[in-house]
């Protein structure tokens, strides 16, 4: 059985940083491509990064760069959002989520097969 875990969300001030973890389990880890997303109340979930299965490829979405880096680790299968200068518009429940053969689609959440079950992730002003 597949399982992503996410942890390290919470409440923190504008300018704060926290660092998310997603811990998976049940599933060859390096052979994936990791992504993460969020969602607030009453919007679709939006692509936030990803990151190929070697770790050699980034992506991230235009209003997170410079603030928000996606690495990993496949020796302990996880993968990590270090998000910094945050701001009240970065709250979201935050998704790891894990997909194969994603091309230039790593962008599309429905191209991943399996997800988490999100963090919450609160920025005060």
């Amino acid at each position: 059985q597949v399982q992503l875990v996410e942890s390290g969300g919470g409440l923190v001030q504008a300018g704060g940083s926290l660092r998310l973890s997603c811990a998976a389990s049940g599933l060859t880890f390096s052979r994936y491509t990791m992504g993460w997303f969020r969602q607030t109340p009453g919007k679709e979930r939006e692509f936030v990064a990803a990151i190929s299965w070697v770790g050699r490829i980034t992506y991230n979405r235009d209003s997170v760069k410079g603030r928000f880096s996606i690495s990993r680790e496949n020796t302990n299968k996880s993968v990590y959002l270090q998000m910094n200068i945050l701001s009240p518009d970065d709250t979201a429940v935050y998704y790891c989520a894990a997909g194969t053969e994603l091309g230039a689609d790593v962008a599309l959440e429905k191209r991943y097969t399996y997800w988490g079950q999100g963090t919450q992730v609160t920025v005060s002003s």
